[in-house]
């Protein structure tokens, strides 16, 4: 039985769980795989987790570069996140003709036009299931049983911590501030949020989704992006009670004509469709394409043994190939450096929106706000106004929910409204997704 070499660096949560799995499950997956797997070398900054498994693993250092340039590994599994050094190990470690796994998204989002363009070069693999829903199989999914699909779109829930922090605000009646703390206190949210709660980690696994559904490089800078830092809890009661919708931080492609839309933003779903029960740390996706019509994904997009999951069957993939002599032949994404793709600024795209104004409690408020929205072109589906759920310091709420209209119609009506003098605090908007 051939015997595959892994060097492990980042001996972390998922580290540590990825070795975990190995050791609970190791008959059952060399059995699978066809080879035994043995672990050349794990890597970690922290020399304290090093003790611990010495007797576990052939060989530890805190040097990364021992891994990658050593003849005996033949698959590098870089699990320490961040941008750096990680992108300098997995570079390295295909200069050094490695193949890869990998759970970083960050890295990917940034650098992957340079990492798959090298693989190819190289007649490498790098594998990431890990990077995008954790335990969720998407990424293989999207990559291989979807291939015959066009994409028309893909949707997803893809952050675990605001999903927590959104389904808290909703389910308890509580204000972001406060959802926050819990989701701190019980391991779902980092000290320093920013990255999750600004939409940006949601970003990064929209930007390798959408990389492979159209097969080319989608930049950070093509994507709109609005985190969940300024809902009101008002408006998640609002949306729920008065509307039927749900608030979720929704990661959006989507193809128009020869254009794509990309955003990731907070939007209204119908409390009825099966996103609004996505909750807490779980994650939803879902894929539509041409032949196979929409596919919706589920499961726990955070946590160690999620994520060590996906790595795991990352690992026994590629130990495959290389068992058989064909690991790289075929690149493992349909990259294309040339394909362009045409985007849809957030300003071109259309719409339903839900519109929360703060007004002053007088006659006429109706009229001067649908005036200026009728001017704009901005249809009105509903309205909504009555005693406020909330205390207000002054003003009161005027709700109101559109027909399909252009955001950038939207946005200049919204400014003219808020200069008004009656006007008492910015008028808040968010995108109706109904999923259809």
């Amino acid at each position: 039985m051939k015997k595959i070499n892994l060097g492990l660096i980042g001996f972390g949560a998922v580290g540590n769980n990825v070795l975990k799995l190995f050791e609970r499950n190791r008959d059952s997956i060399e059995q699978k795989i066809g080879s035994s797997i043995e672990f050349s070398y794990v890597c970690d900054k922290n020399s304290a987790r090093l003790r611990e498994i010495k007797k576990k693993v052939k060989k530890v250092t805190t040097d990364w570069h021992r891994v990658v340039k050593s003849q005996s590994v033949d698959i590098v599994i870089e699990l320490i996140g961040g941008e750096n050094p990680a992108r300098d190990i997995i570079i390295s470690a295909l200069k050094n003709n490695k193949n890869i796994v990998t759970a970083n998204k960050l890295v990917l989002a940034k650098n992957w036009e340079e990492i798959f363009s090298l693989a190819r070069k190289k007649q490498k693999l790098v594998y990431f299931e890990a990077a995008v829903g954790a335990g969720i199989p998407v990424v293989q999914a999207l990559n291989e049983g979807l291939a015959a699909n066009r994409i028309n779109r893909i949707i997803g829930i893809l952050n675990g911590t605001t999903n927590y922090i959104l389904t808290k605000m909703t389910r308890e009646d509580i204000d972001f501030e406060t959802a926050l703390k819990h989701a701190q206190k019980q391991g779902f949210a980092e000290l320093n949020p920013k990255l999750d709660i600004m939409g940006f980690d949601t970003a990064h696994k929209l930007s390798i989704l959408t990389s492979i559904g159209w097969s080319t490089w989608l930049k950070l800078e093509n994507i709109y992006v609005e985190g969940i830092e300024k809902i009101a809890v008002e408006d998640v009661k609002f949306a729920y009670n008065e509307f039927g919708y749900v608030i979720k931080l929704l990661g959006i492609a989507r193809q128009i004509d020869n254009k794509l839309e990309i955003a990731v933003r907070p939007c209204l779903i119908p409390k009825t469709h099966p996103f609004a029960s996505v909750d807490n740390e779980y994650n939803a996706v879902l894929l539509d394409g041409d032949a196979c019509g929409e596919i919706i994904f589920y499961g726990k997009g955070a946590g160690g043994f999620p994520a060590a999951s996906a790595v795991v069957s990352d690992i026994m993939f590629l130990a495959r190939q290389i068992s058989a002599g064909t690991a790289g032949k075929i690149p493992y994404v349909s990259y294309e450096p040339a394909k362009k793709l045409s985007f849809l600024s957030v300003e071109q795209t259309e719409g339903c929106y839900y519109l929360r104004f703060n007004m002053a409690d007088r006659p006429g408020v109706l009229s001067k706000i649908s005036g200026i929205l009728g001017k704009c072109k901005v249809s009105i589906a509903s309205v909504y106004q009555k005693e406020p759920l909330f205390k207000y310091r002054r003003g009161v709420p005027v709700l109101m929910l559109t027909h399909s209209t252009n955001e950038s119609a939207l946005k200049e009506a919204i400014d003219e409204i808020d200069k008004l003098k009656i006007t008492k605090s910015r008028t808040v908007f968010f995108r109706i997704e109904e999923l259809k």
